[in-house]
């Protein structure tokens, strides 16, 4: 997708810590989380399993849809994931199978 990003959402392996972000590429992105390339909250907290990913045509857009997110209380985060996602289950997997940097552990 030209132009466009994505607002996804990982957590840690007991649901405890959340992180809400925005990305051109996900999947470039969310190995970067699991090798905890860049360090930071997520590496810290052990946050990386994906849990939602929703798709926009432009930048500007997911930044404001982002930002959105972010100001939600935990109990709206947990609302939007569990709509989409009931079982909570990690969607890399599933959007990349044949990729094992992309499997949680």
């Amino acid at each position: 997708m030209r132009g466009g990003a994505y607002v996804y959402i990982l957590v840690n392996r007991h649901r405890t810590v959340m992180y809400v972000g925005i990305t051109r590429n996900v999947e470039r992105r969310l190995i970067e989380h699991r090798t905890k390339a860049q360090g930071g909250f997520t590496a810290k907290y052990n946050v990386d399993r994906l849990v939602l990913v929703e798709e926009y045509p432009t930048a500007p857009e997911a930044i404001v849809r982002e930002k959105q997110i972010k100001g939600w209380s935990r109990a709206r985060k947990d609302a939007l994931v569990s709509a989409s996602n009931p079982d909570w289950n990690d969607l890399a997997p599933d959007r990349w199978p044949g990729d094992s940097s992309l499997r949680s552990e």
